[in-house]
């Protein structure tokens, strides 16, 4: 569904305030710009696509505001668009959405191919396998696997810092004498240290 540039001054939707519609161009626009599209003609050419498609679903469906129809059918449109040029028909939305997205960003499509985005028959043969390439793979099924508790070795440094640590706790004393003569010796290090 190509259209030239002079339709969208055409754009007349049926049913909706055109402030409905403005907010739904933003809204689109907003949406492309995230996916880092940026040349201005391209983005208009299908914020229009989208939003004829839905002005004629709000015909059908007035009380669902312009903006949610144009979320939804930017979302149909590059769910359709995804599985086309990563060949995975078959799977669920959310699976197109993510492997969509992350291959886009990875073969980084919108800066080396800028009019190829939701572009069906103009799509270079090249960005298709650079977007076939990125893909995400599946790694195998996750099975069920039994783990039994074992004692952790820390070695004998931590054992024998460990018992230290524990004859402090019943003295003390002797622990308020260690930290002092510690202070005494660091105050004596610093005091050699400059003279």
């Amino acid at each position: 569904m190509d259209l030239p540039l002079e339709s969208l001054s055409s754009f007349r939707p049926k049913a909706g305030t055109m402030e409905a519609w403005n907010a739904a161009y933003v809204r689109v626009e907003d949406y492309l710009r995230a996916h880092r599209i940026h040349n201005r003609l391209h983005q208009s050419r299908l914020i229009l696509q989208i939003l004829e498609r839905a002005a004629s679903r709000h015909e059908v469906t007035p009380a669902i505001e312009p903006t949610t129809l144009a979320a939804e059918e930017t979302e149909a449109m590059m769910d359709l668009w995804f599985a086309s040029v990563l060949e995975e028909r078959d799977q669920p939305h959310e699976r197109i959405a993510v492997d969509g997205r992350v291959a886009l960003l990875l073969c980084d499509g919108p800066d080396k191919w800028p009019y190829a985005f939701l572009d069906e028959r103009n799509s270079p043969p090249d960005f298709a396998v650079a977007m076939r390439t990125g893909a995400l793979q599946a790694g195998p099924d996750m099975t069920v696997s039994s783990m039994v508790p074992r004692p952790i070795d820390l070695g004998l440094i931590t054992e024998a810092a460990g018992d230290t640590l524990e004859q402090f706790e019943k003295w003390p004393l002797l622990r308020a004498l260690l930290l002092w003569l510690f202070f005494a010796g660091v105050l004596a290090a610093i005091f050699y240290a400059t003279r």
